[in-house]
């Protein structure tokens, strides 16, 4: 392992270069302008995989966006860890809000700058090296795949009949994925769990066309003021979502498992400061971090209607639309969620407006035991890495294809992510430090080392 380790350290500039060239790609997978984009991508990720030292790599087609699989097979006795990531990044709107061009990184700060700096291509990147470094030194101790999708950013589409059709390519003991974060920089954790997330979109429709205000304005039902009103009820003044039997089957941490919960390091004053409020808000009775680890949530993604132009055009809009997210805890199902959600949005509307609810796209929650092998490999690997012990930590986000990994590939998730919060995924100004780079591809280099000894052990 030391041999790897050094050779990260003697390549940490030709790795940071290489970087920049995948960054430089605007593969966004959201817009089909950037469907050229999207294939280059691919294209890249194959050859980077063949110059890391692996035996094979592909571009795999698919109905959507193409996969790339690559392979590294040492020993077929050896246990085989499949690696998970993505090579598509959200859209960088709005890009005035951008300090420097989202598709030309740079270094500023100790940070990289660029869409997908963190999410996930410096994340994915990560392992590319690592794999690199262990092959070249000779100190891969397990068999490696790959598969890097290209649409992760809208909902996996392509990907479980991907996997249903290559289950036997894809075996494996089990899969690393680093698209999470930390708790801090200081404090080094490990997620243990994911929100679900059903994701919906509405359309309100009333007059046939754009209607002039003040000749229609009080007699004719106005869809965007009707969309409002059916948003405004779905949650209470006790933030809690107001969907009948949208919590069935939610369970309510005991008090000592909330005990636990709480020892997460949280600064509620610099959360606040990081995203600029002056105060959160939420379910009643729960403290910020339980309601974005275990408790679901309901918020509206985009809202638009009417004229939304420079200077004024006095309508009462014929349509108004509303994309719709809720994020998900163990025991509630995503399709099960949908269907409640269509039938209590269309029971809420009012005769005046006709509705239309459409199902994007969603996943089921995930968690990972803590006991498993490949967990403790992670912890140790992290506890050399950060020179202190990880925390489990269950994250808001979600990743909605682990969970399909799980069902079709019978294979767990080690969830071993270097984000911070500060990173701004999703967000203008999107950045990854350094310094978690290179952590990130001195701790996968760690895993694979640990989890291959913890599996010759317990076969032994």
């Amino acid at each position: 392992m030391k041999a790897a380790l050094s050779y990260i350290e003697q390549h940490r500039e030709p790795f940071l270069q290489e970087l920049f060239e995948w960054l430089r790609i605007p593969s966004i997978s959201a817009e089909p302008t950037h469907a050229t984009d999207m294939k280059r991508c691919a294209e890249w990720v194959q050859q980077a995989l063949l110059k890391a030292g692996l035996d094979r790599a592909e571009v795999m087609p698919t109905n959507g966006n193409p996969i790339v699989y690559g392979e590294k097979i040492i020993d077929p006795q050896r246990p085989t860890v499949l690696i998970y990531g993505h090579y598509d990044v959200m859209p960088v709107d709005p890009r005035e809000a951008w300090l420097s061009d989202p598709f030309e990184p740079e270094i500023r700060h100790g940070r990289i700058w660029a869409r997908g700096a963190n999410d996930d291509k410096g994340q994915s990147f990560m392992h590319l090296k690592a794999a690199e470094a262990m092959i070249r030194t000779g100190q891969l101790p397990c068999n490696l795949k790959f598969m890097i999708e290209g649409e992760e950013e809208i909902g996996s589409a392509s990907l479980e009949r991907w996997c249903q059709e290559q289950t036997e390519r894809l075996a494996a003991d089990l899969i690393l994925v680093s698209d999470t974060s930390l708790l801090g920089w200081e404090t080094p954790s490990i997620t243990c769990g994911l929100r679900g997330l059903c994701y919906m979109e509405v359309e309100v429709t009333g007059p046939d066309k754009d209607l002039h205000s003040g000749l229609y304005g009080g007699a004719v039902a106005n869809p965007a003021n009707v969309l409002s009103h059916l948003i405004a009820s779905l949650t209470d003044e006790q933030g809690r979502i107001t969907i009948p039997g949208f919590y069935d089957g939610v369970r309510d941490l005991t008090p000592q498992e909330r005990a636990l919960f709480a020892q997460a390091p949280f600064d509620e004053s610099a959360y606040r400061a990081s995203i600029g409020i002056p105060t959160t808000s939420g379910e009643t009775g729960y403290s910020t971090l339980e309601r974005t680890g275990i408790r679901p949530s309901l918020d509206v993604n985009g809202l638009w209607s009417g004229y939304t132009g420079e200077g004024s055009k006095t309508v009462i809009p014929s349509k108004a639309f509303a994309k719709i997210s809720m994020r998900l805890v163990p025991n509630q199902d995503f399709q099960y969620i949908a269907t409640l959600f269509e039938h209590h949005f269309r029971a809420l509307a009012p005769d005046s407006v006709t509705v239309q609810v459409r199902f994007l796209h969603g996943g089921m929650p995930y968690v990972c035991p803590t006991d498993l092998p490949g967990y403790r490999a992670a912890a140790e690997a992290m506890r050399q890495t950060f020179g202190r012990d990880p925390l489990p930590f269950y994250s808001g986000g979600s990743i909605p294809i682990i969970s399909t990994f799980e069902k079709v590939l019978g294979l767990r998730s080690i969830l071993m992510g270097f984000g911070l919060g500060e990173d701004a995924i999703h967000s203008p100004n999107e950045s990854f430090a350094l310094q978690n780079f290179y952590r990130g591809i001195e701790t996968i280099v760690r895993f694979h080392s640990l989890y291959a000894q913890t599996m010759q052990s317990l076969q032994a």
